[in-house]
């Protein structure tokens, strides 16, 4: 085969377009797609208002597929695991230059000249095929099926912010925002035995899934006092709030969660700057803590999660829509009535 068809997001429709099979060069796979979710901020995009990437864009980056053939050598930066034609694999989509700063340091997800598959990049996931360095591609746990394996990539978001706000335990939480990402932080917070856990939503039918999932309780995120409800709950201030929506409104509510002493952990992709009461951030001692992807161990956590069943696909995968179909797919993701959608190939 050598004409493929692959998702290309123009501004205002969602096309599915003929295109060369790329060939994998040195260093690459060309990899068959089997699934790839559809992303937060894939509808962010598609809307205009990602701060990061302009349409035209091939979208794509939750992505599981097939090794189909591998190229000569290998890519420059992190070993590659060894991949063999046949083996399912998932895609790890930052593409970091190697050379700079943080990528030595081992902060690649930081690169100072970061691309990202998928987003902006010349190929995305939604496709038939695709190419990518070997040593963005790691094997699939035999355990995990297909739209399981979809979910390691947009699982690994939660751990790693849970990560970077250190030890969980026992602690008093707030997440605000229940949409893919905000429902998949509680489970990672679960995971790692925080203490009571308070989501808030302006969406009934989002607060009744984060209960389903083990929340303390669900708030309605647009109440007349949001605050005061989830501290209530909570008992005082929040440990630790990650703010799964980044808007300037629930950015406000975090830092008035969090107050005195507390953490604020930005998982999700502001569309534009906000603003911040700085005098009450230094004085009140309230950390503000950026959280950008991912990193290996990252994924390894995610790939143990879902392996032991501790994150379970039922609870995640609401629907699925054919490569034909990936307009309605992006719909659906849209309406606010599915956690993750995803687009079979």
């Amino acid at each position: 085969m050598s004409v493929m068809r692959r998702v290309v997001v123009h501004p205002g429709r969602i096309a599915v377009e003929a295109a060369d099979v790329p060939a994998p060069g040195p260093g690459e796979a060309l990899v068959r797609a089997l699934a790839a979710g559809v992303c937060g901020s894939d509808l962010h995009a598609a809307h205009g208002r990602h701060p990061f990437v302009a349409l035209p864009y091939r979208p794509g980056h939750e992505v599981v597929g097939i090794v189909e053939a591998v190229g000569p050598g290998s890519p420059p930066g992190r070993p590659a695991e060894v991949l063999e034609v046949g083996q399912r694999v998932i895609v790890e989509p930052d593409l970091p230059c190697w050379t700079c700063k943080m990528c030595v340091s081992g902060r690649e997800n930081l690169c100072e000249n970061l691309q990202f598959f998928g987003c902006g990049y010349p190929q995305g996931g939604m496709a038939d095929y695709f190419t990518l360095a070997t040593n963005r591609l790691h094997a699939v746990p035999s355990e995990l099926d297909d739209h399981t394996a979809a979910l390691i990539e947009p699982l690994s978001t939660p751990v790693h912010a849970v990560r970077l706000a250190g030890d969980v335990a026992g602690r008093s939480v707030a997440v605000l925002g229940a949409g893919s990402i905000g429902l998949f932080t509680l489970a990672v917070l679960r995971a790692h035995g925080a203490g009571k856990v308070v989501v808030t939503d302006p969406n009934p039918g989002k607060r009744a899934r984060a209960l389903g999932l083990g929340a303390d309780a669900a708030v309605d995120a647009r109440g007349p006092d949001v605050t005061g409800e989830v501290r209530g709950v909570l008992g005082g201030s929040a440990d630790i709030v990650f703010d799964c929506v980044a808007i300037q409104s629930s950015l406000d509510q975090a830092i008035a969660m969090a107050d005195k002493g507390g953490t604020v952990v930005v998982v999700g992709v502001p569309a534009a700057a906000v603003t911040v009461p700085l005098p009450i951030i230094q004085d009140h001692q309230i950390r503000i803590q950026g959280s950008a992807t991912y990193l290996p161990a990252d994924y390894a956590e995610s790939a143990s999660l879902l392996a032991a069943g501790t994150v379970r696909k039922a609870d995640f995968v609401t629907a699925t829509c054919p490569l034909d179909q990936v307009a309605e797919a992006f719909e659906l993701a849209s309406s606010g009535q599915h956690v993750k959608v995803l687009v079979t190939v």
